[in-house]
């Protein structure tokens, strides 16, 4: 009997290849797409899992509270690390794990035989304490995880790193010199080698230096205060049984008996609390860790489109199966006349059904492996699909496909099986109004999930477009970045300087520490005269040289800019607006001459405002303006160049920066990026999410269109007599496309006006995240449910004009 059904089963599919076409690439495409979500949220859900002991490990955290309000980071002092472990003794371990914050990249040079030396430039390099390796799993090729960070100017790499500098040759034991603006310049041996695994981690690291013996454990180790340098991410290891939550109760008392007096002379104080190691990558309300975090809030909006993407497929397969069915009652009716049970008619209907979900699933199963390097392209993340590392999930998908069969097939299965032979023969079965209104019902919700989706890629599009477009109170354009890694680049400024500005093509050079977009640790807490140090806000600080705000055209509202004929400029500051508000004076013109101070080494210091610049975003504009201030540092001593190309052909520009650059540091990469670029890749997630949102918004419609275009084709075939009928009695082609077509575009209307609400609400919760943001004006949804309804007509009006142009004689002859 089941072969009987199946062969049965697969004559229909052969039979009506349009409805099958579209039944199961429908649904096909709708599980290789919630399939494809699926796989990127079970990425960023399983962050640090793989690590050994696990459970044990947590991450202590800040909360800084000043007057201006409170900010959480994942960071802390060093001395912070050993005084827990004096302090808890259910604290087993400790380790500590600083970026080098300073480097945008650093320079690794490989001195070999002549002919054979390497260098180049490195991101995501990280220094970590000899202990850090016991908690962090990491698969070592060469050397070994306990042992490689034991000793002083101790260096591992990532397998990559290896090969680039060594090739096939064994990297053990070889020694690399290292010149980094965070830790300073030095000799590192290699002491292991590891290679990245398949589990994701919130530690990007392609290589690690030991903390000990570089310049930065220097400069620390100088440093006692648990108030200032908070700029080391502290793990912990905790003995089995404690509980976390018991130990961060008694963080209060460890900040007042360690950091009280330190954060009193500083003027803010500060909380501890706990992350435990797995729960990091999604601590959104994170300001600062090791890598940027994720957002929940991105993975329900991913998550959402999964399940309506999927929603969308399972109603159109249901609502196409239940549609069709209704015209096999004659063949109901002539099998059950030759003897076919009740039982044989259920079985068949559903074998159908369930055949068509099998192959779907199947196809499916095809989809996401042609599609998974696209999408991981997209999305940013490297994927891995196999049966016997989702078996889980492939299961779950193959029960919902089944189930999906079984629902799509019951309609027909239970209710046709049941008609009376002599009724359907004699054409009295019609279909029920039951199933009618359920599919409208369907059709409603299909569509109120495609609009949905369409107003939230329309919202995402406009905000990056805003993102993209803002003024950011500089010049951003035609801005080329070069970084000074080593002494001698530094030392070379000066002529590097006065050869690009010899360059007609270039308007101006500049150098800083830092530039807008990326980290700026520097700050300080400063107030003004009339204030205490109580009233003091965090003041971010910059290191420039002259040109450096001419070139970035940030202008002076009032007072002016630093100037070579002012000797004593370096010791002065040029603020923002937003610092001079702070500092307690009324306008940017009364804050001129006036003095803003901070305490250092036990003493006040006090500098002389010369300038108030514009507020401008030396940040992305996920958070608001803070204030900020610009010291001279007129000693070539800069970590970027910042060169202003003038409109025009960039490549002659870029071959004679390189030129001068080989001249000037023969033996260094010359290596360059914009302004621009860098700045926006603060919004790389932003990015991809409106990507992806796009790309599975454009699925979702495609498939609701399949759906429409099949049942406007079923209902054109019902009607095939009325049409008939109405063309005799002189109905024009239009009235006949307007009546097809109406009750459709009725459906597409009232799913836009459920879906307003929905998406506004999703909308407006996701642009919380930004500090300056795009308005949800009325008309997005407008326009969203017009181009449902344009989509809905241009789908049904096919199907009706082909109904409307057909001879009336043939479609009375065909009744």
């Amino acid at each position: 009997m089941l072969t009987t059904n199946l062969r049965i089963a697969y004559r229909t599919l052969v039979n009506n290849k349009v409805f099958s076409f579209i039944n199961i690439v429908g649904l096909a495409a709708g599980l290789s797409c919630c399939l494809l979500i699926c796989l990127y949220l079970i990425d960023e859900l399983s962050y640090d899992k793989h690590h050994r002991n696990v459970g044990q490990l947590y991450q202590i955290g800040t909360v800084f509270v000043r007057p201006d309000g409170e900010s959480k980071t994942a960071a802390t002092p060093y001395p912070v690390a050993d005084a827990l472990k004096l302090e808890y003794p259910e604290i087993k371990a400790t380790t500590q794990l600083v970026g080098l914050f300073v480097d945008d990249k650093t320079m690794l040079r490989y001195d070999a035989p002549p002919g054979k030396s390497a260098v180049f430039y490195e991101t995501n390099g990280y220094l970590a304490d000899p202990t850090f390796f016991s908690f962090f799993t990491y698969d070592f090729i060469e050397g070994s995880g306990e042992q490689a960070l034991k000793n002083p100017n101790a260096l591992v790499l990532s397998e990559e790193i290896a090969h680039k500098l060594f090739g096939t040759q064994p990297a053990l034991n070889k020694v690399i010199h290292v010149e980094s603006n965070t830790n300073g310049d030095g000799n590192y041996t290699v002491t292991g080698v590891f290679r990245p695994g398949k589990a994701p981690s919130h530690i990007d690291a392609r290589f690690f230096m030991s903390f000990a013996g570089g310049g930065l454990a220097k400069y620390v180790q100088s440093q006692t205060s648990m108030a200032g340098n908070n700029m080391f991410f502290t793990y912990l290891k905790l003995a089995p049984g404690t509980d976390p939550k018991k130990l961060e109760a008694k963080l209060p008392a460890f900040v007042e008996k360690y950091m009280r007096k330190d954060l009193r002379a500083a003027s803010f104080d500060k909380r501890q609390f706990l992350t435990a190691v797995p729960d990091i990558h999604l601590s959104t309300e994170l300001t600062h860790n090791v890598t940027p975090n994720g957002s929940l809030t991105y993975l329900y909006i991913l998550g959402s489109i999964a399940l309506f993407t999927l929603l969308i497929a399972c109603i159109n397969f249901m609502n196409l199966s239940t549609a069709r069915s209704s015209k096999r009652s004659g063949e109901v009716g002539v099998r059950k006349v030759l003897g076919a049970g009740q039982g044989s008619l259920i079985g068949q209907f559903l074998a159908e059904s369930v055949l068509f979900s099998v192959v779907a699933f199947v196809l499916s199963l095809i989809f996401v492996a042609l599609l998974l390097p696209t999408f991981g392209q997209v999305s940013g993340k490297v994927l891995w699909f196999s049966p016997g590392q989702n078996g889980l999930l492939l299961t779950a998908f193959l029960v919902l496909s089944l189930l999906v069969g079984l629902l799509a097939g019951s309609y027909p299965a239970f209710y046709l099986s049941s008609f009376r032979p002599i009724l359907v023969l004699k054409g009295k079965i019609t279909n029920s109004l039951a199933a009618v209104s359920v599919r409208r019902g369907l059709v409603v919700f299909q569509f109120t999930l495609s609009v949905v989706l369409i107003i939230a890629s329309l919202t995402i599009g406009r905000q990056m477009r805003f993102l993209r477009s803002a003024d950011l109170g500089f010049a951003k354009d035609q801005q080329i970045i070069l970084s000074l890694r080593s002494a001698m680049a530094k030392k070379s400024y000066p002529a590097l300087k006065n050869a690009l500005a010899a360059n007609p093509q270039i308007q101006s050079v500049g150098a800083s520490a830092y530039y807008p977009g990326i980290m700026n640790p520097e700050d300080g807490n400063f107030y003004g005269e009339g204030q205490t140090s109580t009233e003091g806000q965090r003041t971010r600080t910059n290191r420039i040289d002259y040109d450096y705000l001419n070139t970035l055209s940030i202008r002076p509202v009032a007072g002016r800019l630093f100037s070579r004929a002012f000797p004593a400029d370096s010791n002065r500051l040029v603020v923002n607006e937003r610092a001079a508000k702070a500092l307690g004076y009324p306008s940017a013109q009364a804050a001129i001459g006036k003095q803003a101070f901070t305490d250092r080494n036990g003493g006040r210091v006090g500098f002389t405002i010369i300038g108030v610049v514009n507020d401008f975003h030396f940040e992305d504009l996920h958070l608001p303006i803070t204030p900020y201030a610009f010291t001279l540092n007129d000693s070539p001593n800069y970590n970027y160049v910042v060169a202003h190309v003038g409109a025009g052909q960039l490549q002659p520009v870029l071959q004679s920066l390189e030129a001068t650059w080989k001249k000037l540091n023969p033996n260094e990469p010359f290596e360059y990026s914009f302004l621009n670029d860098e700045f926006q890749k603060n919004y790389v997630a932003e990015t991809r999410l409106a990507t992806v949102v796009g790309y599975f918004t454009f699925v979702a419609i495609l498939i609701s269109c399949l759906g429409l275009f099949g049942l406007a084709s079923f209902n054109v075939e019902q009607r095939t007599k009325e049409i008939g009928v109405r063309k005799v009695l002189g109905a024009t082609v239009g009235s006949v496309v307007v009546l097809l077509s109406t009750d459709f575009l009725r459906l597409v209307v009232v799913g836009a006006v459920l879906a307003t609400p929905i998406a506004w609400y999703a909308m407006h919760r996701w642009l919380q995240d930004f500090a300056y943001k795009i308005t949800i004006d009325w008309w997005l949804f407008a326009g969203a449910g017009l181009l449902a309804v344009v989509i809905a007509l241009l789908t049904v009006s096919f199907q009706s004009i082909k109904a409307a142009l057909m001879n009336p004689v043939t479609s009375l002859r065909s009744e």
